[in-house]
C-alpha cells in the first residue's frame, strides 16, 4: 500500500494542500504519520511523494482515538484547512463510492468502473481492506485511515482533487446512507469549492438495510425507516424521539450501529422504547456482518432482543430489523405483506 513520507528535517511546513505537518524521525517509516492533506497514513517508503502534490516525512505524532494523526492528544479531528486558493492546478474528479455489503459480488459495476478510473482511493482501512485487489492494485494511490477519521480523510480527499487528482473516497452500502457523500459537499463549501469544480459523483451502493433484509427474507417491502443508535453526531434524545415516533407506527424499522462497548446504554434503551410500542412476539432479524467471512443470520423475537446485547451477533457491524404489526415468520423468513391479500386472492 503506497503511503506519503519523505525525510526531512524535524520542522513543521505546508504543503500546497494547506495542511501542516510535525515532521521528525525519518527512520520511524512504519510509524503513524500525518498527512499535509490532513489525515494519517502508514509509511513504507520515506522517499516516496504526499498523495495530494506536495511532500511529507513520517512522523511519529500520536494518532488519536479516532484515526487523525495530532500533535495534541486531546484532538480528535484536524480542523478543515486549506481552501481553494491554495490549489493552482485544474481539479480533478471526486467520486463518492458506496462499496455495498462488504463482498466482490455486492459491488455494482458502476462503483467498479469509477474506482478502476480513480488515481487516487481514500477510505477507512477496513474499506480499503475489502476493495478487490485488481482495483486496488490498478489505483496510482492509496490512503487509508483508522475508525473516526472521517473529516481528516474526507478532506485529504478533496484536497487530492483540488491538486488535479481524479479521487474516490469509498465507504460500504451507499454514500448517502449513513455515509460521507455530505460530508464532502460540506467541506467542499467551506473551502470555497464547488461540487461542479470536482465534478462531485456519487456512485450508488446497496445498503446494509437492503443486503441484510435480503438475507431475512422480504421484511421491507413496506414502509419502512433506518434509525442510527451511534449518538456520536446525533444527541440519544434526539434518538430516542425517533424511535418513539416510528415504533407507534407500521414502519419497519432497520436500526443501524446498534451496540458497542462504550455505549451499551443505548441499545437497552432502544430495546424498552420499541417493547413500549410493539408486542414482544415481534419478529426482529439480526445480520452480523453482511456479506463478510463472519456473517451470522438469526431471526428472533423483540421480546428477547435486549438480552442478546451481551452476544457477539451484535455489534458496530451488526443491522436489526425490526418487523411491523403485520410481519410474520415463514420457513425461516420474515415476511411483510405489501397490502395486496387485500384487493387479490391468491
Amino acid at each position: 500500500m503506497s503511503t506519503d513520507t519523505n525525510a526531512d528535517t524535524d520542522d513543521e511546513s505546508t504543503s500546497k494542500c494547506g495542511a501542516s505537518s510535525t515532521e521528525s524521525n525519518s527512520e520511524a517509516s512504519t510509524d503513524s504519520s500525518s498527512s499535509k492533506c490532513g489525515a494519517s497514513s502508514t509509511s513504507t517508503d520515506d522517499s516516496s511523494s504526499s498523495k495530494c502534490g506536495a511532500s511529507s516525512s513520517s512522523s511519529s505524532s500520536s494518532s488519536s482515538s479516532c484515526g487523525a494523526s495530532s500533535d495534541d492528544d486531546s484532538s480528535n479531528e484536524k480542523e478543515v484547512g486549506s481552501t481553494v486558493d491554495d490549489f493552482d492546478a485544474e481539479p480533478g474528479q471526486l467520486s463518492a463510492v458506496g462499496l455495498g455489503p462488504g463482498h466482490p459480488e455486492g459491488m455494482t459495476d458502476r462503483a467498479k468502473t469509477a474506482l478502476l478510473e480513480a488515481d487516487h482511493i481514500v477510505g477507512y482501512t477496513t474499506y480499503i481492506d475489502l476493495i478487490p485487489d485488481e482495483i486496488t492494485e490498478a489505483a496510482d494511490e492509496l490512503y487509508d485511515t483508522p475508525m473516526c477519521g472521517e473529516v481528516s480523510r474526507t478532506e485529504e480527499a478533496i484536497d487530492r482533487a483540488l491538486a488535479g487528482n481524479d479521487v474516490a473516497i469509498v465507504g460500504s452500502g451507499d454514500p448517502n446512507v449513513y455515509a460521507l457523500g455530505g460530508l464532502a459537499l460540506e467541506i467542499l463549501e467551506s473551502k470555497g469549492a464547488t461540487a461542479s469544480m470536482v465534478d462531485f459523483e456519487a456512485v450508488p451502493g446497496v445498503p446494509a438495510a437492503q443486503s441484510c433484509a435480503a438475507r431475512l427474507g422480504a421484511p421491507l417491502v413496506n414502509d419502512t425507516v433506518s434509525i442510527s443508535l451511534s449518538d456520536h453526531l446525533v444527541p440519544m434524545p434526539e434518538i430516542e424521539s425517533r424511535l418513539h415516533s416510528a415504533a407507534k407506527e407500521s414502519f419497519t424499522i432497520t436500526i443501524y450501529n446498534p451496540w458497542s462497548r462504550k455505549r451499551r446504554e443505548n441499545f437497552e434503551k432502544a430495546c424498552e422504547i420499541l417493547m413500549a410500542h410493539r408486542d414482544a412476539d415481534t419478529p426482529v432479524g439480526i445480520v452480523h456482518g453482511a456479506g463478510r467471512e463472519d456473517e451470522q443470520v438469526m431471526i428472533t423475537e423483540l421480546g428477547e432482543l435486549e438480552e442478546l446485547g451481551e452476544s457477539e451477533i451484535i455489534d458496530m457491524t451488526t443491522t436489526i430489523v425490526v418487523g411491523n404489526e403485520d410481519t410474520y415468520v415463514w420457513d425461516d423468513r420474515m415476511v411483510t405483506p405489501r397490502g395486496y391479500e387485500t384487493k387479490y386472492d391468491y
